[in-house]
């Protein structure tokens, strides 16, 4: 029988926290803290993530490569998710309206959201501390914290997002192996959930009210898209231990 894998205490992921601003160098008190860069409106990021360590992250494979496409002026978002050694992808499409779905080849699991796409400024907006310089994989990078759990890297030198870290009981990891600015993904079949995710008794409304909320949340303020951010950016954290359902 395999040892049980207790989450990390309280007291653990304050130490975690602690060391991550240990760990990066002070800016010059002298003049302000730098600013987190914006995210482009649209790119591709390869994302690589571990969860060995962190069974209470994910029922899937803990190893994993992610295809992003991050696409705002469309308020969508695409990860798509290969465990290691599967042939059979995960895709996990996300849209404005709160509504997120996973689906492989066979499977198709439906979430709702209280918030949709992080829009580009969901760090630079405000309320990021920077917590100064620090080396990660070898790259120069400053370091911001956000809503108390979120651990932000990136490279000094051209505000590339280089990781993030987040720093609750399910401590993942995102590494980016690449970055690609104003890549698209304009296949729209690779955004569109299957059939199979929409029950057979209500497919038309439920596709037709998919539309209309996704234009509703895309037409929205900027003020209505900040009142749910810290909820946006725990929804990351939960994308990025998306796991297909069995």
């Amino acid at each position: 029988m395999a040892p049980t894998r207790w989450p990390p205490p309280p007291l653990l992921l304050l130490l975690l926290f602690q060391f991550a601003a240990a760990t990066a160098t002070p800016e010059d008190a002298s003049g302000p803290p730098p600013s987190p860069t914006p995210w482009p409106e649209r790119f591709h990021a390869v994302l690589f993530t571990n969860l060995t360590n962190y069974s209470v992250a994910s029922t899937g494979p803990p190893l994993r490569i992610t295809d992003l496409y991050y696409d705002w002026p469309r308020r969508r978002n695409l990860n798509l998710v290969r465990h290691q050694l599967s042939a059979d992808p995960l895709y996990d499409v996300e849209w404005n309206n709160g509504t997120s779905f996973y689906f492989d080849s066979s499977t198709c699991r439906v979430e709702r959201f209280p918030v949709g796409v992080l829009p580009p400024w969901w760090l630079s907006g405000g309320g990021a501390e920077y917590m100064g310089r620090g080396v990660t994989g070898g790259i120069e990078c400053h370091v911001w914290g956000k809503a108390g759990f979120i651990v932000y890297y990136e490279e000094a030198s051209t505000g590339r997002p280089v990781r993030w870290n987040f720093i609750d009981v399910t401590g993942i990891e995102q590494f980016v192996m690449s970055f690609e600015p104003g890549v698209a993904l304009e296949n729209d079949a690779q955004w569109q959930a299957p059939a199979r995710c929409f029950p057979d008794d209500d497919d038309d409304d439920e596709k037709e009210e998919q539309g209309k909320g996704n234009d509703h949340v895309a037409s929205s303020s900027e003020e209505a898209v900040w009142d749910g951010l810290e909820a946006g950016i725990r929804l990351l954290r939960n994308l990025a231990g998306a796991a297909a359902t069995s």
